[in-house]
């Protein structure tokens, strides 16, 4: 029902009154459910008389979806080298742009955005169990201390030697505050505002903060956050229109667009997944999307709860349903004028 794309290739479903049958992820509209019968492989199904579906060519999503497996595969097992997309295409027997669309359909990334999240993950584990810092960056496979640091910057929210002491050295002030929507935490570095986030007890929260940032100098000081602090419950309590406050937060290119186009989404109005899918000009990468916004770190300031699914429904919330419900709900009630 939920047209999971990591389900192709587990099973397919056919459907008794049309005698179709499909992968998963087909867009497709979904059948009554006392029409729909399962099975393992598209073969089974051909076997009890079904024809696949010519939208979602069922048929074929073993062999594409064991394909980019296998060059996931080659990726993990050669990090530290340079794969183009012909040699990855020669590997697993796809052209180049065969293998790119099928890999961000799947995956939901490139095959170069995957290498490079690998190879990250390779430096942070050579650096957690030890190893120098350019040791650890050579056996990951970057080729220099820039393209690391490049990289890191965007990636880790540190530079190298920082991630390497788990962020000792970076300070972060906090706040908790009331709200009609329960505790906020807000938190900030010098550069900006970090972390935003909400629950019924400001000391769980404040531990999540400590457990988040490991080794960082964390301070609480409600005076200098006084003003972010009264802007967001300005906002909570219908008084501001707007939330433009300066961030210190690391995204991946993705998310970056992905975020970007959530702040664009006016107050009060909503989109679904799918359509941020295709203003990010990724299609088929809905549960990509999904994703990069459950990542948001600062709830409000990057409003994902303006994201609902297809038909309106509201799907889940990192801080509950009933708090987007009622974000939602405020959102449409006209700004209060400040006297």
């Amino acid at each position: 029902m939920a047209r999971d794309a990591r389900a192709d290739g587990a099973f397919v479903y056919a459907v008794r009154t049309t005698g179709i049958y499909c992968r998963p992820s087909c867009p497709s509209r979904r059948p009554r459910p006392e029409s729909v019968e399962f099975f393992a492989a598209p073969a089974a199904a051909e076997r009890a008389g079904y024809r696949p579906c010519k939208r979602c060519t069922p048929q074929q999503a073993d062999r594409q979806r064991a394909a980019v497996l296998a060059a996931c595969r080659h990726i993990d097992t050669h990090s530290d080298q340079r794969l183009t997309l012909r040699t990855l295409g020669r590997k697993v027997g796809l052209s180049p742009h065969h293998l790119q669309r099928l890999f961000k359909q799947i995956i939901g990334v490139s095959p170069r955005e995957y290498q490079e999240a690998r190879r990250l993950a390779q430096f942070k584990h050579g650096v957690r169990n030890g190893r120098a810092v350019t040791t650890a960056m050579l056996d990951a496979g970057f080729g220099s201390s820039s393209r690391l640091y490049e990289k890191s910057a965007r990636h880790l929210g540190m530079t190298p030697a920082r991630y390497r002491k788990q962020g000792a050295g970076l300070a972060i002030a906090f706040t908790t505050f009331a709200t009609p929507l329960g505790k906020v935490l807000l938190a900030a570095t010098p550069q900006g505002i970090c972390k935003v986030s909400l629950d019924a007890s400001a000391s769980r929260l404040e531990a999540e903060l400590r457990a988040e940032f490991g080794a960082a100098a964390i301070t609480r000081d409600d005076r200098k956050l006084e003003p972010y602090a009264k802007t967001i419950a300005g906002y909570l309590g219908g008084s501001h229109a707007g939330l433009d406050l300066p961030l210190d937060i690391r995204a991946t290119a993705f998310q970056r667009k992905v975020w970007n186009i959530l702040k664009s989404i006016p107050r009060g109005a909503t989109r679904s997944y799918s359509d941020i899918a295709r203003r990010a000009r990724e299609p088929s990468a809905v549960r990509a999307v999904a994703t990069a916004i459950a990542s948001n770190p600062v709830a409000l300031l990057i409003p994902c709860h303006r994201a609902v699914r297809k038909n309106g429904d509201l799907a889940g919330y990192r801080w509950g349903i009933e708090r987007k419900a009622a974000l939602l709900a405020q959102e449409k009630k006209p700004t209060k004028t400040r006297a």
